[in-house]
């Protein structure tokens, strides 16, 4: 496995350790995943795992390019019977590998959506180092599954806690972890970010 795989295995398990006592009333909360409760992010996660690129083309254009439908079709096809048997097929999947087999997109989708999932219920998790920086860098430089580079031109982001910066403008500081859920789209994390760029930024994502 490579190194990147190696760490998104890393954040599955993590996941899976933190939903596995989850009361079964609380597999209904929201998320930050817009409408979708824990499981169907969990299920998300998963049909992700199981798409190659050529598989992800044939579903989008099956779903006339809508991001929605192709989405909710996926996760229905993973979701087991019970948010047990969710978790349970979750557990066993593999590395998400779009848009191309070895490739940081990926990991961000497993950072990224396990932090909508994990926010809502109270529960505190710091992904892997160097995996969240390359998650990072790779947002910054790229609009893939979300518009993260377009979002952010124009600012300057800065971490405090890890060696990242990135762009040129008014600043946008913070936890690495609050500046790529902010890239992803999550306006939720603005309130920890500080910088004369936070209100541009809110600006965008309202």
């Amino acid at each position: 496995m490579t190194k990147l795989s190696v760490i998104q295995a890393r954040e599955r398990d993590a996941l899976v350790d933190d939903l596995r006592s989850l009361a079964p009333d609380r597999w209904r909360g929201a998320t930050l995943c817009g409408e979708w409760d824990v499981e169907e992010v969990v299920a998300h996660l998963g049909a992700a795992s199981r798409l190659s690129f050529p598989g992800w083309l044939r579903s989008m254009i099956g779903a006339r390019f809508d991001p929605d439908v192709h989405n909710r079709r996926r996760l229905e096809e993973f979701r087991g019977s019970s948010p047990a048997e969710t978790l349970g097929m979750f557990a066993g999947i593999g590395p998400i590998r779009l848009p191309r087999k070895e490739s940081v997109g990926g990991l961000g989708e497993m950072i990224v959506h396990s932090e909508d999932i994990r926010r809502p219920l109270g529960i505190r998790h710091d992904p892997d180092p160097d995996g969240l920086l390359a998650v990072a860098t790779f947002f910054a430089a790229k609009d893939f599954a979300v518009n993260s580079k377009s979002l952010v031109a124009g600012l300057r982001l800065r971490a405090i806690d890890a060696e990242f910066v990135a762009g040129d403008g008014p600043e946008v500081g913070g936890r690495l972890l609050d500046l790529v859920m902010a890239m992803a789209g999550r306006g939720e994390v603005l309130e920890d970010l500080k910088g004369d760029g936070v209100p541009e930024l809110r600006r965008r994502l309202d």
